[in-house]
């Protein structure tokens, strides 16, 4: 063997060698892996142990504490039962007929004796109370609240310029959602579970410990973690724990989407935490460029797909941002924000105070999200009160979107149905021999999908088409001269198709914004029938404009103006029109009361009643200016 064979064959050799020992170190490593996904198996089947342990355990807690709440109603009702038969003897004893006997038992012997307990018995004598069922005492440490009760606004006092003032708080309603059909679990501070405790049905107050007990009562399609800094959670969102992590394998198992929302605070703070949820929405646009970054930065963990990023901003909520007003006159004063919002106020509270004050006077560089609240509870901002400002602000808010658009948008993004009842008018009209006016009056109106009128002119359909947009259904019939007004609109009342219906007079004026203004009440308001009772007026015989019930906006009263009505369909129809010509409305309105149907009065603006003489108006109204009503009330 030459040389250079030998030293090929030793280099084989060290090469073998150096395989053999690397074999040998794979091998290792894999035993070593395999040692290690066993132990992790076995630490994964132990806390599968423990949880189901966990779990076993705390349903034998549920039942001792529902034996225990038993056991203690039955205490209190044995007592009240001792009490009762207690009270039972009492009564017996001071009865005159018992006092007789007694006396009569114990002087038989002694006439002096018998003759003084007579005297005695004879006298009137007081019978003891009955006692009282009272309620089972709670167990030390139950804090246990009623259902919506932790929500509620609880200061009634406000202090401004060392003056306190007592007001009575804004009730905080309870419902109705816009999505029954969705459940989501809702991890969130006041002011977010304030904007989305409507939109759907809300699972809210589990912790890290219970989450699987009390969601598994209704299993959420959605959970929804805010970025909070309070609370049984915080911790979980700055540094991701066992709950956190916990929480959302138990959603990952059930196919629920999970969504983090970023609304205060630097990014790099919840990244970490945000990292592990299928959605990064925030409420700060101007914070997408760090999230798209620190997302972009860290592969995620293995097992999961990076987050998709998005935007959910704050927004209004009708159902607590509205005008509905409080109980007696605003403040006659113009506050500061800092007069008006002191830093010790719960949510609910900063509800009470938004509609307290006659303005506002807001700094700049307040947030919009908190000038659109205010504008949305119909408080003028500035330094002076202005309704006309302060409805367009109003209008500005809701347009600008509301809670529950943004939240379609959410839904949509992350697969989930975010359908909804809508709110489509189907219009009523009777022409009155001026069609141009009859049309111009609609077609500006937003929201329209059907308009039913009522029109002798041989081409009114066609000239109708023509004046309205393309998407409203254009339904025309001929006024039957037999008929009254009241049975002709019960005829176009079956032709309507909307979700709401609404009766415009051909005589009179509406602004373009007129109907989008008066269904926006059916966002937050109870009733079925919304109008005006607080409208303009204007009578050409003295060129005088007025304002009917100034006071009458935005309440609840027995009756509006027929010629605003706004009613759900279903409800309408379940009514009817009385047939009479005169008065129709006044007879529905009655109606209305007799079957407790409830009215609603909306703004005074986007109206005008339009008539060459009217002694009522004139007599009923305040004067306003003499000339024309647009002015005042088109805005």
């Amino acid at each position: 063997m030459t040389g250079d064979q030998l030293e090929s064959t030793r280099q084989a050799l060290r090469e073998a060698v150096a395989h053999a020992e690397r074999a040998s170190e794979l091998a290792r490593l894999l035993d070593a892996a395999q040692a290690k996904i066993a132990d992790a198996e076995r630490v994964a089947e132990e806390l599968r142990g423990v949880r189901e342990l966990l779990s076993e355990t705390e349903e034998r807690l549920e039942a001792a504490n529902a034996a225990e709440e038993k056991l203690r109603k039955d205490l209190a009702e044995q007592r009240y039962q001792a009490e009762v038969a207690r009270w039972k003897l009492s009564s017996v004893q001071v009865a005159r007929w018992s006092r007789l006997g007694d006396a009569i038992k114990t002087g038989r012997s002694n006439p002096v004796r018998l003759a003084r307990g007579l005297r005695g018995a004879a006298k009137p004598a007081k019978r003891p109370t009955a006692p009282k069922r009272q309620p089972v005492p709670r167990k030390s440490g139950d804090k246990t609240a009623v259902p919506g009760a932790s929500f509620q606004a609880t200061s009634s006092v406000r202090t401004v310029g060392g003056r306190s003032v007592k007001l009575k708080p804004f009730r905080v309603p309870t419902g109705p959602n816009t999505r029954p059909h969705l459940t989501a679990a809702v991890i969130a501070s006041p002011h977010g579970e304030a904007l989305l405790r409507y939109e759907w049905r809300q699972s809210t107050g589990f912790t890290p410990k219970d989450f699987a007990r009390v969601l598994a009562a209704e299993v959420p399609h959605l959970l929804l973690v805010e970025s909070v800094t309070e609370g049984p959670w915080a911790q979980e969102l700055c540094r991701p724990g066992q709950g956190l992590r916990a929480l959302l394998s138990w959603c990952a198992e059930r196919g629920i989407r999970t969504v983090f929302w970023h609304t205060g605070g630097e990014a790099a703070g919840f990244v970490a935490a945000a990292r592990l949820f299928e959605h990064v929405v925030t409420a700060l646009p101007k914070s997408v460029g760090a999230w798209g970054a620190a997302l972009a930065a860290q592969e995620p963990e293995p097992g999961r797909r990076a987050p998709s990023l998005g935007i959910l901003p704050f927004a209004i909520q009708p159902r607590v941002h509205n005008p509905l007003p409080l109980a007696g006159d605003r403040f006659e004063r113009v506050l500061s924000l800092e007069e008006l919002l002191p830093g010790h106020l719960s949510y609910p509270d900063v509800l009470t105070s938004y509609r307290w004050p006659v303005a506002v006077d807001c700094p700049p560089g307040t947030e919009p999200w908190r000038m659109a609240e205010l504008a949305a509870c119909g408080t003028s901002i500035g330094t002076e009160p202005d309704p006309r400002r302060a409805h367009l602000a109003l209008r500005q808010a809701y347009a600008s979107g509301t809670m529950t658009n943004k939240v379609d948008d959410l839904l949509d993004a992350i697969g989930l149905p975010s359908g909804r009842a809508t709110l489509n008018i189907s219009v009523i009209m009777i022409d009155r021999g001026d069609l141009d006016h009859t049309l111009a009056q609609v077609a500006p109106q937003k929201g329209v999908v059907q308009l039913v009128l009522l029109s002798d002119v041989p081409d009114a359909a066609a000239r109708a088409r023509a004046a309205l947009p393309d998407q409203v259904h254009v339904t025309v019939r001929r006024p039957d001269p037999g008929l009254t007004t009241g049975g002709m609109l019960n005829r176009a009342l079956d032709l309507c198709q909307g979700d709401l219906v609404a009766v415009m007079d051909a005589r009179d004026r509406y602004g373009e914004h007129y109907l989008t203004d008066l269904s926006r009440a059916f966002l937050f308001a109870s009733a079925d029938i919304v109008g005006k009772a607080a409208y303009y007026a204007h009578l050409r015989d003295v060129a005088a404009t007025v304002l009917r019930q100034p006071s009458a906006e935005y309440s609840y009263l027995p009756d509006v103006a027929g010629a605003t009505l706004l009613a759900r369909r279903t409800v309408l129809r379940g009514i009817g029109f009385a047939d009479v010509s005169e008065n129709w409305a006044d007879v529905l309105m009655r109606q209305c009361r007799a079957d407790g149907i409830k009215v609603f009065s909306a703004d005074r603006f986007g109206y005008v009643c339009l008539r060459d003489r009217d002694r009522w108006l004139l007599g009923s109204a305040q004067l306003v200016d003499y000339g024309p009503a647009d002015p005042h009330a088109l805005i």
